[in-house]
C-alpha cells in the first residue's frame, strides 16, 4: 500500500502540476492576446509616426527652400536700398552746392545792386532755412531783373 499510496501521491501532484501549467497557460494566452492587439496599435502608432515624419521632412526642404528665396530678394533689396541711398546722398550733395551758388551769385548780385549800408550776408550762425529762403528771393528777383533786362534789350 505504501507503493501504491507513494504512486498516488506522484500522480496527484504530476495532475496538481498539470492544472497549475494549464493555468499559467491560459494567462499566458491571455497576455499574447493583448500583446498582439497593442502590437496592432503599436503598428498603427509606428505608421502614423513615419507618415508624420515624412510630412515634417516637407516641410522643412519648403521652409528651406523659403529662407533660401527670402535671403536671396532681402540681399537684393538691401542692394538696391544701398544703392538709392547712396544716389540720394550724392543728389543732396549736388543740391547743397547748387544752393550754395545761388546764394553767393545772389549776394554778390545784392552786393553789386545795394549800397554798402545795408547789412551782410547770413553767417554760419544763423539758420540755414533763413539762407535758403533768403537766397530764394534774392534768386527770383535777380531773374525777374534778368527778364525785364532781356525784354529792355529786345
Amino acid at each position: 500500500m505504501n507503493d501504491a499510496f507513494l504512486g498516488l501521491m506522484i500522480e496527484s501532484l504530476v495532475a496538481v502540476l498539470l492544472v497549475l501549467t494549464i493555468g499559467y497557460c491560459l494567462i499566458l494566452n491571455r497576455r499574447l492576446k493583448r500583446l498582439r492587439a497593442d502590437e496592432s496599435s503599436l503598428r498603427a502608432t509606428i505608421a502614423e509616426l513615419v507618415a508624420a515624419t515624412t510630412v515634417a521632412e516637407r516641410a522643412i526642404e519648403g521652409l528651406r527652400t523659403t529662407v533660401t528665396d527670402c535671403d536671396a530678394t532681402l540681399g537684393e533689396r538691401l542692394r538696391n536700398a544701398e544703392r538709392i541711398a547712396a544716389e540720394l546722398a550724392r543728389d543732396v550733395r549736388k543740391g547743397e552746392e547748387i544752393v550754395s551758388r545761388i546764394h553767393r551769385i545772389a549776394v554778390a548780385a545784392r552786393g553789386s545792386e545795394r549800397s554798402s549800408a545795408e547789412p551782410a550776408a547770413p553767417t554760419a550762425a544763423e539758420p540755414k532755412f533763413s539762407r535758403v529762403s533768403d537766397t530764394l528771393v534774392t534768386a527770383q528777383a535777380l531773374a525777374s531783373r534778368t527778364r525785364a533786362r532781356t525784354g529792355q534789350a529786345a
